[in-house]
């Protein structure tokens, strides 16, 4: 994708006031770094399906595979990334294990990728 001229500056000029204020507050490199890896985590479409999910109902392994028409082993993998990186925790209870959102922030995270999505233009 080439820019057109209506979205470049047709002058060199920078606002060294606003650059320096957000220099300043730029996160550090680590930051940033996990930041990316958890939006390339949600770039897979099953991993967003099984986000969506948790976010309605606490779930297992079995009725997320019978849910997305797939293998236990597959969820499995997926909810393992998934846990990684600290978006969905588990809890066990008897001989069954059941997954849920990490905490709110994956919620508040997720609900507003979807109202972005899903509000018109």
């Amino acid at each position: 994708m080439g820019e057109t001229k209506e979205e470049i500056c047709e002058i060199p000029y920078i606002d060294q006031k606003k650059v320096s204020s957000v220099r300043k507050k730029m996160k550090p490199e680590t930051t940033i770094q996990l930041l990316s890896e958890t939006f390339k985590v949600l770039g897979d479409p099953t991993r967003v399906k099984i986000i969506f999910a948790l976010s309605q109902e606490e779930l297992c392994v079995c009725d997320i595979a019978n849910l997305l028409g797939t293998t236990k082993s597959a969820v499995s993998h997926q909810l393992r990334i998934l846990r990684n990186m600290r978006l969905v925790k588990y809890r066990k209870e008897g001989r069954m294990v059941f997954y849920s959102l990490d905490d709110d922030h994956i919620t508040n995270l997720f609900n507003e990728c979807l109202r972005h999505v899903e509000e018109d233009d």
